[in-house]
């Protein structure tokens, strides 16, 4: 590949997966840095999106709610699930899990625990679809592979989608899926451009810039 040259995604797949290692199963990751402001409400990008072809990841899925919700949603594949449950782990300080749902009256009891959720990115928020009553859908989902992506403090957006041995079909439906996503997620209040770069690269590959013609 050649340094400061724009790719088309085809190109860019084709990169990523014939440079990533064998021994290693890498992540193909998103970085691009959008024409916003974070520090304005409006411009601080957050969504999440179900990834067509799944994150290759296994998630460990919690579910934080009443009794009564959870006998009403029948089935649910989680780690962990109740309320007595959670509330026992989090007291203990024990995170074990990669995503917590919660039921919107069940937020209050997990204001207490904010500084212990907050910084790894596990508070529910209704943004991310983890704060719902329809427990069995986001348990769904989460196990399916949806994705939280936002904007850092420089308006970047850091995200893996898939692993390498997808193979470059399965990655380019994941990738066009969020490109789309954080396309629609355009605020009103800008004006200027918005998608200012697109970069691909893999955990140990190399940085590879798209060009921005191909969205």
């Amino acid at each position: 590949m050649e340094k400061d040259k724009e790719y088309t995604i085809k190109e860019a797949m084709s990169i990523l997966v014939s440079t990533s290692g064998k021994k290693f199963d890498s992540t193909a990751e998103l970085h691009t840095r959008l024409g916003v402001n974070p520090k304005h409400a409006d411009q601080n990008i957050r969504d999440s999106i179900v990834l067509p072809e799944g994150t290759g990841k296994k998630l460990k899925v919690a579910v934080f709610a009443d009794e009564q919700t959870v006998a009403k949603a029948g089935k649910i594949e989680a780690f962990a699930v109740g309320e007595e449950v959670i509330m026992n782990l989090l007291t203990k300080g024990e995170i074990e899990f990669d995503i917590l749902i919660a039921t919107p009256n069940m937020m209050q009891k997990l204001a207490k625990f904010a500084k212990l959720l907050g910084p790894k990115g596990l508070m529910p928020n209704p943004k991310s679809g983890t704060v719902t009553n329809d427990i069995a859908k986001a348990t769904s989902e989460a196990n399916a592979g949806r994705v939280e992506y936002r904007v850092d403090s420089s308006g970047i957006v850091h995200i893996g989608f898939g692993k390498i041995s997808f193979g470059e079909s399965k990655l380019t439906n994941n990738l066009t899926t969020l490109l789309t996503s954080i396309k629609n997620n355009k605020p009103s209040s800008v004006k200027g451009i918005y998608i200012k770069s697109i970069y691909l690269t893999t955990t140990m590959g190399p940085s590879i810039k798209i060009s921005l013609s191909e969205i």
